[in-house]
Protein backbone atom coordinates (compact mmCIF):
# COMPACT_ATOMS: atom_id res chain seq x y z
CA UNK A 1 0.00 0.00 0.00
CA UNK A 2 1.39 3.34 -0.85
CA UNK A 3 1.32 5.97 1.91
CA UNK A 4 1.55 8.96 0.00
CA UNK A 5 0.66 11.60 2.41
CA UNK A 6 2.68 10.01 5.10
CA UNK A 7 6.28 11.47 5.13
CA UNK A 8 9.37 10.50 7.54
CA UNK A 9 12.32 13.23 8.05
CA UNK A 10 14.61 13.01 9.79
CA UNK A 11 15.33 16.40 11.31
CA UNK A 12 11.52 16.73 12.20
CA UNK A 13 9.71 15.69 15.01
CA UNK A 14 12.19 13.39 15.71
CA UNK A 15 12.16 11.29 12.11
CA UNK A 16 8.34 10.16 13.57
CA UNK A 17 5.86 9.58 10.47
CA UNK A 18 4.68 12.86 9.98
CA UNK A 19 1.10 13.96 8.02
CA UNK A 20 2.26 15.70 4.71
CA UNK A 21 5.22 17.38 6.20
CA UNK A 22 3.60 18.65 8.92
CA UNK A 23 4.48 18.68 12.37
CA UNK A 24 1.46 16.86 12.80
CA UNK A 25 2.74 12.77 13.85
CA UNK A 26 0.40 10.33 12.66
CA UNK A 27 -0.24 9.28 16.28
CA UNK A 28 -1.41 12.51 16.98
CA UNK A 29 -4.22 12.19 14.16
CA UNK A 30 -4.75 8.60 15.54
CA UNK A 31 -5.38 10.19 19.07
CA UNK A 32 -7.32 13.28 17.94
CA UNK A 33 -9.39 10.83 15.09
CA UNK A 34 -10.42 9.08 18.66
CA UNK A 35 -11.06 11.94 21.04
CA UNK A 36 -13.09 14.03 18.43
CA UNK A 37 -16.65 12.50 17.85
CA UNK A 38 -17.13 13.86 14.56
CA UNK A 39 -15.18 15.30 11.61
CA UNK A 40 -16.68 18.73 11.87
CA UNK A 41 -15.20 18.98 15.46
CA UNK A 42 -11.69 17.91 15.08
CA UNK A 43 -11.41 20.46 11.64
CA UNK A 44 -12.14 23.36 13.68
CA UNK A 45 -9.26 22.70 15.62
CA UNK A 46 -6.88 21.32 13.20
CA UNK A 47 -8.11 22.64 9.94
CA UNK A 48 -5.12 21.86 7.98
CA UNK A 49 -5.87 18.20 8.43
CA UNK A 50 -7.89 17.03 5.93
CA UNK A 51 -10.14 13.83 6.57
CA UNK A 52 -7.91 11.97 3.95
CA UNK A 53 -5.04 12.31 5.99
CA UNK A 54 -6.76 10.80 9.03
CA UNK A 55 -7.90 8.03 6.78
CA UNK A 56 -4.35 7.15 5.68
CA UNK A 57 -3.05 7.83 9.50
CA UNK A 58 -5.26 5.03 10.62
CA UNK A 59 -4.59 2.42 7.05
CA UNK A 60 -0.95 3.43 8.64
CA UNK A 61 -1.04 2.35 12.50
CA UNK A 62 -3.09 -0.64 11.13
CA UNK A 63 -0.51 -1.57 8.67
CA UNK A 64 2.22 -1.29 11.46
CA UNK A 65 -0.07 -3.65 13.57
CA UNK A 66 0.71 -6.79 10.90
CA UNK A 67 0.35 -10.70 12.23
CA UNK A 68 3.75 -10.96 12.84
CA UNK A 69 3.20 -8.54 15.39
CA UNK A 70 -0.03 -10.37 16.77
CA UNK A 71 1.96 -13.72 17.04
CA UNK A 72 4.71 -12.17 19.40
CA UNK A 73 2.27 -10.67 21.54
CA UNK A 74 -0.07 -13.99 21.79
CA UNK A 75 2.95 -15.96 22.40
CA UNK A 76 3.86 -13.09 24.94
CA UNK A 77 0.29 -13.49 26.53
CA UNK A 78 0.28 -17.50 26.66
CA UNK A 79 3.48 -17.59 28.47
CA UNK A 80 2.63 -15.25 31.07
CA UNK A 81 1.70 -17.09 34.55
Amino acid sequence: MKFDRITVEPGKMNGQPCIRGMRLTVWRVLDIVATYKTRERWAADYPDLEEADAEQALRFAANAFDESWLDEAESELAARP
